[in-house]
């Protein structure tokens, strides 16, 4: 049974106030072939299309309005998103404690449509699966360089703990308790109270009947926005990356005209994968993604000290703890350069991508108990993060303080990120086989989150149907790649961040509303 014949079926078995409101497609068009829910459509495309008409006409303006929009917001809301994180984890730890996390999704008798590895994979591969190869080594160096909380007198084994808890905080449990938020609400109203698949149902017991008119309509119209910039930060990191590793391997130079060919040649990959659909692409790419990274990370591992690495993912892992509070905390911080460029960044980022990651999952997770979702959303990929940042940090750290290598610190501190895995791997055997296969991961975890997420934004904008006209899916994925392209040109990585940050912002007030809304959901369905 396909995803959408399960959602119809249970919108009709669904007793209950929600179910005489489903009205998928009812105030759909179809101008040339389409089938698209107007308002959202129409404003979100215009806008979108009239964005890369400015960001490509006007790129200097651009990159000016961007980089001074993106140092207002960090300095500006940087209580904000890190009070929002926090409150989005403890949430999530509610849930699973609380009676309600027996609930099943799709309810009592629902089982899961992929198997338990298939189903990690897809939603580690969607939520930021370039981010374990952009800052794997990049960011653990970084912190070790510069420390966070002001602690620029530790040495040594305190320093390395530091180093590797501020990473950690950034990679594990806060974003992925976002990303179960989201797509907990999605599939709970969807398929347990038969409502469309859009970010709007997640409200329906606060917004009733005005779900389906103007107060729904913008909330998709933010989602659709968030999703998008989101991505857009994403793949600009993969493109850089992608070019920096074949500059280095192969004198390929570096600039805009390289960047671009790079999402020219993925944006037609994702179009093949989105073709293929969920099961046929998607899922297939996540699973090689996987492996190939499974691989890679077992390579550096036994290629080092491999017993010293597993014992130092446990210190690791206590310091994080160990240091939380401290890191979570924005109260009487004076270390801006890591509390701005870094934690209130990645918040944004992690914000702006829930819609994104939280739909795609909430698509893939029929079945599971909210306690069994909860959990696996949020502990899989985190430790999943933890082990390969432990992996690939400590082993750049041994190579810098231990060993003397050099090159790989002034890729940090020369402000060449892109080149920082590709300096480490140049330390091993078979150096120019990793860094191919590291080239490649970068390339597929672009095509995975493109596709997954033009799909995603196609789903959002035609009313939450889940099987649209093939030309629609065309349209949002190249969009997604013209939107890339046009920031890379406007402003480079600090233009995306700027419009994940601004886009982030109201979304976030969305998510509080989510958990309002879930908490009366989950309370009815329990009575």
């Amino acid at each position: 049974m396909s995803i959408d014949e399960a959602q119809s079926e249970q919108s009709l078995a669904t007793e209950s106030l929600y179910s005489s409101t489903y009205q998928v497609g009812q105030d759909n068009i179809r101008p040339f072939g389409l089938d698209i829910h107007n308002p959202v459509f129409l404003i979100s495309s215009c806008t979108i299309v009239s964005f890369i008409v400015f960001t490509l006409s006007q790129p200097d303006l651009a990159a000016v309005y961007f980089n001074e929009l993106r140092i207002w917001l960090t300095t500006t809301l940087d209580w904000f998103f890190m009070g929002a994180m926090n409150l989005y984890l403890l949430f999530c730890v509610f849930l699973v404690l609380s009676p309600y996390g027996r609930i099943r999704i799709g309810g009592p008798q629902a089982s899961p449509r992929y198997h338990f590895l298939s189903w990690v994979c897809m939603l580690f591969a969607a939520g930021i699966g370039i981010g374990i190869m952009f800052y794997g080594v990049l960011e653990p160096m970084n912190h070790a360089l510069i420390p966070p909380l002001n602690a620029e007198s530790i040495e040594g084994q305190s320093l390395r703990e530091l180093a590797m808890a501020a990473t950690i905080y950034h990679w594990a449990f806060h974003p992925w308790a976002g990303y179960a938020l989201v797509g907990l609400s999605l599939a709970f109203f969807c398929y347990n109270k038969g409502l469309p698949l859009v970010i709007r149902s997640a409200l329906y017991p606060l917004l009733g009947e005005r779900t389906w008119g103007w107060p729904g309509h913008i909330v998709d119209i933010i989602a659709v926005f968030a999703t998008l910039f989101g991505l857009a930060t994403s793949l600009g990191y993969g493109a850089e990356q992608a070019a920096g590793g074949l500059n280095y391997l192969f004198d390929v130079p570096m600039g805009s005209a390289t960047n671009i060919l790079l999402v020219i040649v993925i944006t037609a990959m994702a179009l093949t994968s989105v073709l293929n659909g969920l099961d046929g692409g998607i899922k297939r790419l996540s699973e090689w993604n996987m492996a190939v990274a499974a691989c890679l990370g077992l390579f550096v591992l036994f290629s080092g000290p491999t017993l010293e690495i597993m014992e130092q993912f446990f210190h690791y892992s206590a310091a994080y703890i160990s240091y939380l509070p401290e890191l979570s905390n924005w109260s009487g911080r004076t270390d801006f350069y890591y509390m701005h460029d870094w934690t209130t960044f990645y918040w944004a980022w992690w914000i702006a991508f829930s819609p994104f990651v939280g739909m795609f999952v909430a698509r893939i997770s029929t079945g599971r108990t909210v306690r069994a979702f909860v959990l696996t959303t949020i502990l899989a990929p985190s430790l999943i993060f933890m082990l390969w940042m432990t992996i690939f940090g400590h082993m750049a750290m041994v190579q810098y303080f231990d060993q003397g290598v050099l090159d790989i610190a002034d890729s940090v501190r020369n402000f060449q990120p892109e080149l920082t895995l590709f300096v480490f791997l140049g330390q091993f055997d078979f150096t120019l086989i990793t860094s191919i296969v590291g080239i490649a991961l970068v390339l597929v975890f672009f095509v995975t989150s493109m596709d997954s997420g033009s799909l995603i934004v196609d789903t959002m904008t035609a009313g939450g149907k889940i099987s649209t006209p093939v030309t629609q899916r065309i349209f949002w994925c190249v969009a997604l790649g013209l939107i890339g392209i046009a920031l890379l040109l406007g402003g480079g990585l600090s233009s995306i961040q700027a419009l994940a940050l601004a886009t982030a912002f109201p979304f976030s007030l969305i998510m509080f509303l989510m958990m309002v809304s879930l908490f009366l959901g989950l309370r009815s369905e329990a009575r």
